[in-house]
């Protein structure tokens, strides 16, 4: 059944609706029980919108007397899918509303990521915070661009907003989801971007369907049954993307970290390392600490890093290849839902006592309490780069050290387009991704080839910490007016295998400027950095550091052409020899924050 107001009124008695709510939390490992109402559940509740358009959520609440503080998501991905949580916390205590938005599912109007979610967003928290059984405090929840849903809800300041809970979310929907490093996100935002537009092409054969029209036609063996729609404009923004490679007001409308001051209420950030929006999750907890809009919001920030993310569940101790431990493995919504009990309802539970950072420290494989992101102990070391001009390959020459380099030849590869290096693994997003698979995968087969140059240490002699943010700092030529440079951290196990921690990629053209790029001139020499966000990993002893760099990782990344052209309409290829300097006068290196 369907409808604007449906309620089921085949709500539990409280005795049912407890043995019941009871069972379900029998079923989820780790979960602490702290109330218990049985819970009404209302369907497609019409919230509409300052323009008209309906927007229909499921409202799940306690069947008891009195107000509750509300608990809000805004998702495209179908609202049904919060039922589990939904009873959840609505046994707790909470009214729990899970909206379509706009554009999705049963809600009305047309689909465009992030276009309407800050006046959306605006007009439902104030429509829930009005709610009968509401007491007027709304905090926000869910993932991936349920994250942007809150963070665009929140730069418009709605005044019953109390905080935001954004898991596995950027903070600048150019750099850092659509695009990184000025490379094109291939992977992602096309299959994104086809998985949304399943839902758009639903709702265009269900609107278009012409049943009735079709019982004129004779002679009957002519009934079409079923008339394919057109695809065209299916998914209008992925051409708008393409269209707006640079950092420009296309974005900068919509960008969080443009407008971190209009944040007003405390943000419990979670993300993931192999997350493929970390280094977003990352920024936002830093600047917002000191550039939120009210010190409450300054003071009210708490960020977990835990391991996976879209690349993996936070319900499993395996990511990817690796078995990060009994450890690992945690009941997300068990956090979240503590945190805004301190917030909420004023607890004084384990969740307000802790330090404001928590994170996963790989190789340990063990959660550690900060005081901050970055660590401030911290001790940013370079490692140079160092060769007798053959470090292509695992095989070759290329070493690290923190020794800097006096006269040292220079590496050079050919990088080929038309056989780019394959992406292994990392963070990625959405689905499954053969043939390597998702976060950590041994690298070897990429260390195997011409293309890459591979730089390592010697065995460690005792266990080695990096801790926060990574970045790698090169000098660099092209025969090309614009290429590619990509960076990669391996952590290089005794048995050989190679594990992937963080990587990252710099076009060219992007080299001073996202907003205003600029060709290189072939064969000039130029000092870039390429951002490989962060990781925290112990090296454990027998173990090695490794660098690996090169000029494609595909189709994580769109492959530059070599040839200048603007990327999305360009067919034509070039094949370009790329030189990485290490010597005296260009002191290459990777920078890296160990703790001591």
């Amino acid at each position: 059944m369907r409808g604007e107001q449906e309620t089921h009124e085949n709500v539990w008695s409280r005795a049912a609706g407890v043995s019941i709510v009871l069972l379900l939390f029998l079923l989820i490992p780790g979960t602490v029980l702290a109330e218990s109402y049985g819970v009404t559940v209302e369907h497609n509740a019409t919230a509409t919108m300052r323009d008209g358009t309906k927007l229909r959520a499921d409202i799940y609440r306690p069947k008891a007397e009195g107000k509750f503080p509300v608990l809000l998501v805004r998702t495209p991905y179908d609202k049904t899918q919060e039922m589990e949580f939904g009873v959840r916390a609505a046994a707790r205590g909470y009214v729990v509303v899970a909206q379509d938005v706009r554009g999705r599912f049963q809600s009305e109007g047309d689909w465009y990521p992030f276009k309407y979610e800050s006046q959306d967003g605006y007009d439902t928290v104030e429509w829930a915070a009005a709610l009968p059984y509401a007491n007027g405090k709304v905090g926000m929840f869910g993932g991936s661009y349920v994250g942007a849903t809150q963070y665009l809800a929140a730069i418009a300041k709605p005044p019953h907003l109390a905080g935001i809970c954004p898991d596995v979310t950027a903070s600048n929907y150019h750099d850092g989801w659509t695009y990184q490093g000025g490379a094109f996100e291939e992977w992602f935002n096309e299959s994104w971007s086809t998985g949304l537009a399943m839902n758009t092409m639903q709702r265009r054969v269900q609107s278009g369907q012409k049943a009735v029209a079709w019982t004129q036609k004779l002679p009957l063996t002519t009934y079409p049954v079923l008339e394919a729609p057109s695809a065209e404009g299916l998914a209008p923004y992925f051409a708008d993307w393409l269209a707006h490679p640079n950092y420009d007001e296309y974005w900068k409308q919509w960008s969080i970290e443009d407008h971190y001051a209009q944040i007003q209420v405390p943000v419990f950030s979670l993300g993931a390392w192999y997350d493929i929006f970390l280094g977003g999750t990352l920024r936002n907890y830093a600047r917002l600490k000191k550039e939120a809009g009210t010190e409450e919001a300054r003071r009210g920030q708490k960020l977990m890093v835990f391991v996976g993310g879209h690349a993996g569940g936070s319900d499993n101790r395996k990511v990817g290849a690796v078995d990060f431990g009994e450890k690992l493995p945690f009941d997300l919504n068990e956090v979240m839902l503590s945190w805004y009990d301190a917030l909420l309802k004023g607890g004084t539970g384990a969740a307000s006592a802790e330090k404001p950072v928590r994170i996963f420290v790989m190789g340990k494989n063990e959660w550690r309490e900060e005081d901050d992101w970055p660590l401030a102990r911290a001790k940013n070391t370079r490692y140079y780069l160092h060769s007798g001009g053959a470090a292509s390959t695992a095989s070759g020459d290329g070493t690290l050290s923190t020794t800097t380099p006096e006269a040292e030849g220079a590496d050079q590869f050919t990088y080929d387009p038309n056989d780019a290096v394959p992406t292994l693994g990392g963070p990625l997003c959405c689905g499954p991704f053969p043939p390597a698979g998702l976060g950590p995968q041994d690298q070897s087969k990429a260390e195997a080839r011409n293309d890459v140059l591979v730089f390592t240490t010697p065995a460690l002699a005792s266990d080695l910490e990096v801790t926060g943010p990574v970045s790698l700092d090169l000098y660099v030529s092209s025969s090309a007016v614009d290429t590619d440079f990509t960076g990669k951290l391996v952590d290089v196990w005794p048995n050989g295998f190679a594990q992937n921690l963080t990587e990252g990629i710099l076009r060219l053209r992007y080299r001073d400027s996202q907003e205003k790029p600029e060709l290189a001139k072939a064969g000039e020499t130029y000092h870039v950095t390429v951002n490989l966000w962060a990781t925290s990993n112990v090296f454990l002893a027998g173990h090695k550091l490794r660098l690996e760099v090169s000029s494609s990782n595909f189709p994580r990344f769109d492959r530059n052409l070599n040839t200048g052209e603007e990327q999305a309409g360009a067919t034509r290829m070039s094949k370009a020899t790329n030189v990485i300097y290490h010597d005296k006068g260009h002191p290459s290196a990777l920078v890296l924050p160990l703790v001591p």
